[in-house]
C-alpha cells in the first residue's frame, strides 16, 4: 500500500472475490454463477440498434425497467431502485443508514461483504454468531436495537428462514432497517416481497447474477417502501447517477419476458442440488440443507483445504475459507448434472486415495 493511504483504512481487510483463473480451464463451481446461458431473448435483445446507442448516457432512473420490476412483483414504481449489483445497493444502504448511532448487525458467518462495508465506512457492528448447526438463531435478533441485514439463504451455509421467522424479527424492530438479501431465493425459499407493504422498515434486495444468469452485466435491484427507496437514491444521485448501464438494462427487461425459461433452469438446478447431496452423502460427506445453487459440505476425514487442494489439481474451483467453524467446509456451486458428475467422480477418487 502507499504511504498515502488513509490511516483509517490501514487495517481494512478487502472482500476477496472467488478465483477467475485464466491459466487452464477449470470446471468453476466457486462463484455461485448459473451454469446456464441467459436465453435466446436477452441475447438478441443486445442488439446492433442498442449497442449503436452506447454514445448516449444510460436513463439514470431505469424507469423503463423499473416500470416492468413494479408490475412484475405487484408494487409501485417508487417501491423500486435498481443497482450495479447487490454489492452497490448494499453500500447504498450501509451508507444511508447507519453511523456512530444506529449500528448494524448480521451472522457472524454469512456473507463477506457485510464486516467489509462496515470497516470501509467506519461503522459499529455486531456479527451474532450462527447456532452450533449453523442456522440463524432468530430469537438472537429480536429487539436487538440495531439496523440488521440477514442473507436469506445464508451464504455460505444456503439454510434458509422461514416468512414467519422473517416476520417476528420485523415486528420485534419497528425502528430499525431490517435488510433481506435474497441472492439465492429462487432455488427454494420464500421471498419477504410480500411483506414490504405491511413493514415500512423492511427492504429485500435481489439481484441478477444467480437465477437469471446475468452475473456479468451487474445487475440488482432492491424492494422496500417508497420512504426508503428514496433515502437510497438520495445515495446513488450523490455518488453515481448512472449506475446501471444501456446494455445491462435492455437485458433486464428482457429477462422478464423470458420468466419461464429461467423457472426451468431453476427446476434443473434444484434437482441436481439434491441429487448431488443425496451421492455426496452417499460417499460420507456432511452438509447443511441448501436452498441455494450451492452446496455446504465438508467431509470427516479430509480437511477442506486438503480436498479444495485435490480439487483444483483435478480442474474443479470450489470455494474454501481458512476461517474458524468452517474451514473443513467447501461451498460448492450447483453446475450442470454433467459438471456434477464430475465433481462427484473426483470426490471418490480423492477418498479412495486417502483411505489407502
Amino acid at each position: 500500500m502507499s504511504r498515502f493511504l488513509s490511516q483509517r483504512l490501514l487495517s481494512l481487510d478487502a472482500y476477496v472475490p472467488g478465483e477467475q483463473p485464466t491459466d487452464m480451464e477449470f470446471i468453476k463451481l466457486n462463484t455461485n454463477e448459473s451454469p446456464y446461458p441467459p436465453p435466446p431473448g436477452v441475447v438478441s435483445a443486445i442488439n446492433a440498434e442498442e449497442i449503436e446507442k452506447l454514445r448516449l448516457y444510460p436513463s439514470p432512473d431505469g424507469n423503463i425497467l423499473i416500470d416492468k420490476l413494479a408490475k412484475f412483483y405487484g408494487v409501485n414504481t417508487d417501491n423500486i431502485i435498481i443497482g450495479n449489483g447487490s454489492d452497490e445497493l448494499l453500500a447504498f444502504a450501509f451508507l444511508a443508514f447507519c453511523d456512530k448511532t444506529r449500528h448494524i448487525c448480521f451472522p457472524d458467518i454469512t456473507y463477506g461483504f457485510y464486516p467489509v462495508y462496515a470497516e470501509l465506512y467506519d461503522l459499529p457492528y455486531e456479527q451474532i454468531p450462527l447456532k452450533e448447526d449453523f442456522t440463524i438463531g432468530v430469537s438472537d435478533y429480536f429487539g436487538v436495537g440495531k439496523n440488521i441485514i440477514i442473507a436469506n439463504p445464508n451464504a455460505p451455509t444456503g439454510i434458509a428462514l422461514k416468512l414467519i421467522e422473517i416476520e417476528s424479527i420485523l415486528k420485534t424492530n419497528p425502528d430499525h432497517v431490517v435488510l433481506i438479501d435474497e441472492a439465492y431465493v429462487d432455488f427454494g425459499a420464500d421471498s419477504a416481497i410480500p411483506l414490504i407493504k405491511k413493514y415500512d422498515n423492511l427492504i429485500v434486495m435481489h439481484t441478477y447474477s444467480k437465477a437469471r444468469s446475468m452475473a456479468g452485466a451487474r445487475l440488482a435491484y432492491a424492494i422496500a417502501s417508497a420512504a426508503l427507496i428514496e433515502d437510497l437514491n438520495r445515495m446513488k444521485y450523490s455518488f453515481n447517477p448512472y449506475n446501471v448501464n444501456r446494455l445491462t438494462q435492455v437485458a433486464g427487461i428482457a429477462a422478464l419476458d423470458n420468466d419461464d425459461y429461467y423457472k426451468e433452469k431453476q427446476r434443473e438446478i434444484i434437482e441436481t442440488r439434491e441429487d448431488a447431496k443425496s451421492r455426496l452423502r452417499d460417499l460420507g460427506f456432511i452438509m447443511t440443507d441448501s436452498m441455494a445453487n450451492f452446496l455446504f459440505t465438508m467431509h470427516p476425514d479430509v480437511s477442506g483445504a486438503d480436498l479444495y487442494a485435490a480439487l483444483r489439481s483435478r480442474g474443479i474451483l470450489v470455494r474454501h475459507w481458512n476461517k474458524a467453524r468452517i474451514s473443513d467446509y467447501l461451498r460448492i456451486t450447483v453446475g450442470t448434472k454433467e459438471q456434477m458428475d464430475l465433481l462427484i467422480a473426483a470426490m471418490s477418487d480423492i477418498l479412495s486415495q486417502t483411505h489407502k
